[in-house]
């Protein structure tokens, strides 16, 4: 459906419209690992994960971006992975600076759909649905394109983790990656 809506509306679009798919690898991790019987916290190591989407892109000169990436991420603490996977809704505005090198930025609606943690359950995602910020650069050959950019969480969001009883630890869900990406517009 959503493909369809991106075929009809760039039918009447200005020149350099279109639309594509995009796929890539994310390097980072989540945020803080809270554990509140010891009143601490651990840092994550940063892992590989990756991504793949459709985009929309209106305009030619100065453009906006609309993008819907599923991503799969996973952060390590203290030897135990913690995976999520989420649907990211970037919404860019970029200039095409000179030649093919281009800039862009916009806020990323992210919204998540599983979480998983060595072998305790989750309590609910207090927030499923955050904001976080894209910005980067890429460089585009005709129907090719490959970009560089930076995520951040804003939003705070944080999962409970429910271990027999609830015991208050807690994984800060807000992502911090780079995102390397190879766009094909159809």
């Amino acid at each position: 459906m959503a493909v369809f809506a991106l075929v009809s509306i760039t039918a009447f679009a200005q020149k350099g419209s279109g639309f594509g798919i995009k796929g890539g690898l994310n390097y980072g991790a989540n945020g803080n690992y809270f554990e509140s019987a010891e009143n601490a916290y651990e840092s994550p190591k940063s892992n590989v994960g990756y991504h793949l989407g459709v985009f929309g892109k209106f305009g030619d000169k100065i453009y906006f971006r609309p993008e819907l990436v599923y991503t799969k991420m996973k952060s390590e603490y203290n030897n135990d992975n913690f995976d999520m996977s989420k649907l990211d809704a970037p919404l860019l505005v970029g200039i095409n600076v000179v030649g093919p090198l281009q800039v862009f930025a916009g806020p990323a609606l992210q919204y998540i759909l599983d979480t998983d943690f060595k072998d305790v359950e989750f309590g609910d995602v207090k927030n499923e649905f955050s904001v976080g910020l894209n910005i980067g650069a890429g460089i585009s050959f005709g129907n090719l394109g490959i970009d560089l950019r930076y995520e951040r969480g804003f939003s705070k969001n944080e999962v409970d983790i429910v271990d027999g009883v609830l015991s208050g630890d807690r994984i800060d869900t807000r992502p911090d990656q780079l995102i390397l990406s190879l766009a094909i517009s159809l």
